[in-house]
C-alpha cells in the first residue's frame, strides 16, 4: 500500500495501541505530519485502560510537540489508521470507522490487504513509515521533530539499535538528522526505580548451564530495553559467554540475547528460538525477538515457556558444526563437482562507486562489509539482490562481461554507504551484466546439519547454513569455503 492511496480521505484518525510506546508515537506523529501537509483533518489518538505515564514518553511528547490525545470514544471517522498495531487485536481499543487502514510490523499471521502495510521482517513501525514517506517524496528531515521521533521509535523498538536486521533500517539510521541532545536526555529518563528493582531481582534469579557457559533469566514484566541492560550486565560475568533474558507480555514473550564469543551469533540463535512461533533478529553479539503466545500454544500445547527455551537451546547447540575456511576441509568424499549455469548476473567495479581508494560500507542482508575502492575489487549482484565482494582475478576466471547494463528490480536495491558523502547510494546505476563462464565449478554437498562457516573474507564472523543449503568449496581455492542457500544453488548450479 502507498500512503497516497489514502489521500482521498479527509477526516482521518491515526490510532496507536493502548499505552503506546515510542515506536507507536513516533510512527503516528510522522503520519500525522504527512496528512497535515495534505491539509487533512487529522487526529493522533490512543485508548485503553490507562494514560501514558512513563517519564521518557511524557518527555518525548512534550519536547517534540506531539498532539497525542487519550480518548474513550470517537465519532465514526471517515478513515481510521491503526499504526504499530492491527485493528481487532487485544491491545487496541476498538472504535468504529467507515474505513480501516493498518500500518504495522508485528507478525500476527495477517497478510497485507488493499489498505494494509504489514512488514513483519522490519524491526520497527517507524522504519516502515520512514520508507513509505520516502516513497511519497516526503522529507522527514524537513522537520527535526519528526526525524527525532522516528529515530527514537526505532531506537527503542530495536533495543537501542542492537536488533537492526534489514538494510533499510541501516539506511534510515544514516539518513535521519535528529536532535542528539534530546535523544540523550530521553535515554536517561527511561528507567524508574521500580524497573531498577526488576533488573536487580532478575540478576539474582538466574539459571546457568556450566557446560555451555550460558545463562537463561526470566524477568518480571518491564520495558524491553531493560532486558538488554540485564543482558549486558550478565556478560560481564567471567564464566558466562551467552545470555538469554525474557519476560512475559499479554500477547507473548519478549527476548533479549547477548554473546561475547564468535562461535555463537545470537542473531541466528534468536531466529532458531522463535522459528514458526514469532520473529527475531539483530547482530552477532546482540539480538532480540518475540514469541507469540497464540502460536506457541498451537504448536507446543501446555509446555512451559521456560522448558521450551531450555530444550530448544540444547537443540541449537547440538545441531550445528563449525568450519574454519583457513583450515580447509580434508575429507571431500561427500562432495560432488558442480558447474555454474550461464545465467545473467550483475557486477560493479568498486572504483566506479568510490572516489579513488575511498572506503565505503557495502550494505548487504547479512550486514555491512567495509571495502576500499580498488581496481582489484569488484562487487557481484546475485539472486534476490544480494551483493558481495569478489576479487578481479576470481571474477575474470568465472564470468564473461556482456557489455549490457544490468537492470533488475529487487525488494531492496543493493547499496553502499559513503563516509565522504555521508549518505547511502544504490549501486544499481553502475551495474553491468555478466554471464558465468563454462568451467566455473565448485565442490558442494547438501547440508544435513546446521553449519557455521568462518569464511575467507572475514574470519571474525560466520556464514550460517541451514538444512537444505549447500556447503561449497572453490575448485581452484580450497580455502574459499562458503554457504549458498538451497533454492539459489539449485537454480544456478548443475
Amino acid at each position: 500500500m502507498k500512503l497516497s492511496t489514502l489521500d482521498k480521505f479527509n477526516n482521518i484518525v491515526i490510532q496507536m495501541h493502548d499505552n503506546p510506546d515510542a515506536d507507536a508515537v513516533g510512527s503516528g506523529f510522522a503520519l500525522y505530519k504527512y496528512f497535515k501537509e495534505k491539509e487533512k483533518n487529522v487526529r493522533l489518538v490512543y485508548g485503553g485502560p490507562m494514560k501514558i505515564r512513563k517519564s521518557n514518553m511524557l518527555l518525548m511528547i512534550e519536547k517534540l510537540d506531539i498532539p497525542v490525545e487519550y480518548v474513550d470514544k470517537l465519532d465514526k471517522p471517515e478513515l481510521l489508521i491503526t499504526v504499530d498495531c492491527q485493528y481487532g487485536e487485544g491491545n487496541v481499543q476498538r472504535f468504529e470507522a467507515e474505513n480501516i487502514a493498518i500500518i504495522d510490523h508485528h507478525n500476527t499471521g495477517r497478510e497485507s490487504g488493499e489498505m494494509e502495510e504489514i512488514r513483519s521482517h522490519i524491526v520497527s513501525c517507524a522504519t516502515v513509515c520512514f520508507d513509505m514517506l520516502k516513497d511519497e517524496g516526503f522529507d522527514v528531515n524537513s522537520d527535526k521533530n519528526v526525524a527525532t521521533a522516528l529515530y527514537y521509535g526505532m531506537f527503542m523498538d530495536s533495543n537501542e539499535m542492537s536488533e537492526l536486521r534489514h538494510p533499510l533500517e541501516r539506511d534510515m539510521l544514516d539518513c535521519l538528522k535528529y536532535d542528539k541532545k534530546l535523544i540523550k536526555k530521553l535515554i536517561h529518563n527511561n528507567f524508574s526505580i521500580q524497573e531498577m528493582e526488576t533488573a536487580g531481582i532478575a540478576l539474582i534469579r538466574f539459571n546457568y548451564d556450566e557446560n555451555k557457559r550460558l545463562s537463561i533469566i526470566h524477568s518480571k514484566p518491564c520495558d524491553p530495553n531493560i532486558l538488554g541492560v540485564i543482558g549486558d550486565m550478565v556478560l560481564k560475568v567471567d564464566s558466562i559467554d551467552v545470555s538469554i533474558i525474557y519476560n512475559e507480555r499479554p500477547d507473548g514473550y519478549k527476548l533479549s540475547l547477548r554473546s561475547c564469543i564468535p562461535e555463537i551469533g545470537v542473531n541466528d540463535m534468536v531466529a532458531f528460538l522463535t522459528e514458526d512461533i514469532g520473529n527475531g533478529g539483530g547482530h552477532y553479539d546482540k539480538a532480540g525477538g518475540f514469541v507469540s503466545k497464540k502460536k506457541f500454544v498451537e504448536k507446543y500445547g501446555e509446555m512451559s515457556i521456560e522448558t521450551y527455551f531450555f530444550n530448544r537451546v540444547d537443540e541449537y547447540y547440538n545441531q550445528f558444526e563449525i568450519i574454519y575456511s583457513k583450515d580447509g576441509i580434508e575429507d571431500k568424499s561427500e562432495f560432488k563437482l558442480y558447474e555454474k549455469l550461464p545465467y545473467r548476473y550483475g557486477f560493479v567495479k568498486s572504483e566506479d562507486i568510490t572516489n579513488g581508494d575511498e572506503e565505503v560500507r557495502l550494505r548487504t542482508f547479512e550486514g555491512d562489509i567495509s571495502i576500499t575502492g580498488s581496481p582489484d575489487t569488484y562487487l557481484m549482484i546475485g539472486w534476490f539482490g544480494g551483493a558481495y565482494p569478489i576479487s578481479r582475478e576470481d571474477f575474470e576466471r568465472k564470468y564473461e562481461v556482456t557489455g549490457n547494463t544490468y537492470e533488475e528490480t529487487f525488494e531492496y536495491s543493493p547499496s553502499v554507504f559513503s563516509y565522504k558523502e555521508n549518505r547511502s547510494k544504490s549501486i544499481m546505476p553502475f551495474a553491468r551484466e555478466c554471464i558465468a563462464l563454462p568451467g566455473s565449478r565448485v565442490y558442494a554437498r547438501r547440508i544435513e546439519k546446521h553449519t557455521k562457516v568462518f569464511g575467507k573474507w572475514d574470519y571474525e564472523k560466520y556464514m550460517y547454513g541451514e538444512i537444505g543449503d549447500y556447503l561449497c568449496i572453490s575448485e581452484t581455492d580450497e580455502h574459499d569455503i562458503y554457504i549458498v542457500k538451497g533454492d539459489i544453488f539449485e537454480k544456478t548450479y548443475n
